[in-house]
């Protein structure tokens, strides 16, 4: 216990220093701040009243930045479903699942937004490096997913079948994947509503999505326009949160 009293109190005089030396070091002036408060106010000013005529564009980057995250999620699922396998350590020797793992931590410590960019620099512009950018770093996060649903599975079905000789894809089939179907949806899905978020950025580096045209139209001082997509944007993602919310009470 008193072990544990010095780890803890370790822990928050690193964090604390960590805070201090941040806020010291950093050249922030409170000043700035309050001067940019009415610089702020006209930038929004002159986003309003939000400009309608842009509906077309809205729906056409919307439909896209849709297609970008339900394709990448897609890909992303086809690809975690055997490297969850195999970094697994109930399905796979240690020789396996160790440098799969530390393939996954790579991938994963990969910002998306530069994948975006070397997909754009690969494969040129256009929605198809957003869909492999989004499935690739995606994979990183969702093989991790399913190989601890594999790990935390209940053994006892599992040690049954090795009794009885199943080999891995019969253990898999008839005692794992029963119990951590769940876990897969729900993890799947949250997985969607993040990349779905995440695209909606692709469009900065030109791997397309609805992003692609706010920036147009900020970059051209069309603050009314930017407004609408803005407000698109947003409502997009309140709907997909709740559409989430709803398919996740479902697979509770």
């Amino acid at each position: 216990m008193e072990s544990r009293g010095w780890g803890g109190f370790a822990t928050g005089g690193l964090v604390a220093g960590a805070v201090l030396w941040s806020l010291a070091t950093t050249d922030v002036e409170l000043s700035r701040l309050f001067s940019a408060g009415p610089l702020i106010g006209d930038f929004l000013a002159r986003m309003f009243p939000p400009d309608p005529s842009v509906m077309t564009e809205i729906i056409k980057g919307s439909a896209e930045t849709l297609r970008i995250a339900i394709l990448g999620t897609l890909g992303a699922v086809l690809l975690s479903g055997p490297l969850g396998v195999f970094a697994s350590e109930t399905m796979a020797p240690p020789v396996v699942y160790r440098p799969v793992r530390t393939a996954l931590a790579l991938i994963r410590a990969i910002p998306l937004i530069l994948v975006a960019m070397l997909m754009v620099g690969a494969v040129g512009l256009g929605p198809l490096p957003g869909i492999i950018a989004v499935a690739i770093h995606a994979t990183g996060m969702l093989a991790k997913f399913y190989a601890e649903a594999i790990d935390g599975v209940a053994r006892g079905p599992i040690a049954a079948l090795e009794s009885a000789g199943a080999g891995p894809l019969a253990r898999l089939r008839y005692a794992i994947w029963p119990q951590m179907a769940p876990v897969i949806a729900r993890d799947t899905i949250f997985r969607f509503e993040l990349n779905l978020r995440e695209s909606l950025i692709l469009g900065i580096v030109g791997a397309g999505g609805i992003a692609f045209y706010i920036q147009s139209y900020v970059r051209s001082f069309q603050y009314e326009k930017a407004a609408s997509v803005t407000l698109a944007v947003i409502a997009m993602v309140l709907a997909i949160e709740a559409f989430n919310v709803a398919l996740r009470r479902r697979f509770s």
